[in-house]
């Protein structure tokens, strides 16, 4: 008996301290690839990884998760309405499987979470309109000539179909002009909105959010002008910083308010080289508390700009909406920059989107507006007649969104020059590392988490996305 006790003390005493020791990681890490020369696209390796403690000189990319930053609101582009014309004119079974591959979150689709409207007609539309043209000479400030019928043959049909496929994407709208009639040169292509329609031009955001949720298609955000300090797009609007907060806290604000609409408002919506424009309107405290966010664009300007406005108003949100791909593209260089500055640089300057421009063109980069439009914008996809292909667009994008759904939270890991990388815990508790080797060079290196690591290699100028279930961290 008193043996027994011995050998039971003893285990118990041994059970005490493994129970002390560090529990090994032993998940296993899928690894999915991009490469400048497209011999992997999207694509998913077949050799596994798994963590070890097996420690050598490699470079160390280190993931933590109990540093937290932004909640992600998703990953996508601009649906434009030529974009969903396009699409609308796939054979009905093409287009299935096409909106499937794009939208669809069962794995095997890029899980697309996030589309960005043009309210009324973008620089990409055949032809320029609002909801509420008037003949000239002519005025309806009770916007009683206001319709979206125009969307109604394309738009609308491809957003019904695109939310059957995922019920949960968030939709901002973002207008490229005013109805000209409240502008002060009456045309679609620059001037400014004049002060006397500020309130009509709130009251026409409402219609719009309105008309789009009777058809079922509810309106996250609006950002107030696309681009409001580049009236050379057909269409466009000019609108100063102090304009935008005079109309935000005089008229947008109150009333959202006062017709209960929970659409978030969004300030800016251009070029990371100017963040004092946001920044002087957030520092208007009743125009501030009508404010969601600032989003931004990079044709000027460094992505570091996003943290400085953060940093200004770490209170109020930030969103990446544009970045265009000028045709026909170069394959390699244009992975490796936007992986890195956008799908990387984006989040870890605080935005919680990353969108690129349009979803769609045909090969001519058609349609776009006469006298304004973009004519080399290249679509995520072509869409040529009856068939369609994927562009850089589609994979920059898909290294993330398909790996990172709404709702997960960035989390740490060391930036490096040669292997730039972003993280993020998912809300099913996955862990995600999106990488891209930046250098002319391929790299080895290790990811490592909770005192282990996994080695891999990347080749030069691959986009590289890896996860793994996490595991609770051991003391």
């Amino acid at each position: 008996m008193r043996l027994l006790n011995l050998s039971v003390i003893a285990a118990l005493a041994l059970s005490s301290c493994a129970s002390k020791k560090e529990t090994p990681v032993t998940t296993g890490v899928e690894s999915w690839i991009t490469s400048g020369d497209r011999s992997a696209l999207l694509q998913k390796q077949k050799t596994p990884l798994h963590f070890s403690t097996a420690m050598n000189n490699h470079l160390n990319i280190v993931v933590d998760e109990q540093q937290t930053f932004q909640t992600m609101d998703g990953f996508g582009y601009t649906l434009t309405g030529g974009s969903a014309t396009l699409m609308n004119g796939l054979p009905a079974a093409e287009k299935k499987a096409m909106l499937k591959e794009i939208f669809s979150t069962d794995g095997n689709g890029i899980g697309i979470s996030y589309l960005r409207l043009s309210v009324g007609a973008s620089d990409l539309s055949a032809e320029t309109f609002t909801y509420n043209e008037m003949p000239k000479g002519q005025t309806d400030p009770e916007l009683k000539n206001f319709s979206i019928a125009k969307e109604m043959t394309d738009l609308v049909p491809m957003l019904k179909e695109i939310i059957a496929i995922n019920p949960k994407i968030k939709i901002m709208g973002s207008p490229w002009t005013a109805p000209t009639w409240m502008k002060d040169n009456q045309a679609y292509r620059g001037g400014s909105l004049k002060p006397e329609y500020y309130q009509v031009y709130a009251k026409y955001f409402v219609k719009y959010i309105e008309a789009m949720k009777a058809q079922g298609i509810v309106i996250d955000a609006v950002t107030i002008q696309n681009e409001p300090l580049h009236p050379g797009n057909n269409p466009s609007m000019y609108m100063t910083p102090q304009d935008q907060a005079n109309f935000v806290k005089t008229a947008l604000g109150p009333v959202f308010k006062a017709a209960g609409i929970k659409t978030k408002i969004i300030i800016y919506d251009h070029n990371a080289d100017r963040p004092d424009y946001p920044i002087t309107i957030l520092k208007d405290p009743e125009a501030n508390q009508y404010i969601d966010g600032s989003a931004f664009h990079l044709y000027g300007g460094q992505i570091s700009a996003l943290s400085q406005v953060h940093e200004a108003f770490p209170n109020k949100n930030i969103y990446f909406t544009e970045q265009w791909v000028g045709g026909p593209g170069d394959f390699a260089k244009d992975l490796k920059w936007h992986v890195a500055t956008l799908m990387i640089g984006a989040p870890r300057n605080w935005s919680k989107t990353v969108l690129e421009w349009n979803l769609a063109a045909d090969p001519q980069y058609r349609p776009f507006t006469p006298d304004g439009g973009c004519t080399s914008c290249l679509g995520a996809i072509t869409v040529d007649g009856k068939s369609w292909s994927k562009n850089i667009a589609f994979y920059s994008i898909g290294q993330t969104s398909k790996f990172v759904p709404t709702g997960s939270v960035r989390i740490a890991s060391n930036q490096n020059d040669k292997i730039q990388n972003v993280a993020y815990k998912t809300p099913a508790g996955q862990l995600v590392l999106v990488t891209v080797n930046n250098s002319d060079e391929t790299q080895t290196f290790n990811i490592k988490y909770n005192g282990q690591v996994v080695n891999t290699t990347l080749a030069a100028g691959s986009a590289g996305t890896y996860l793994w279930n996490s595991k609770p961290r051991t003391k």
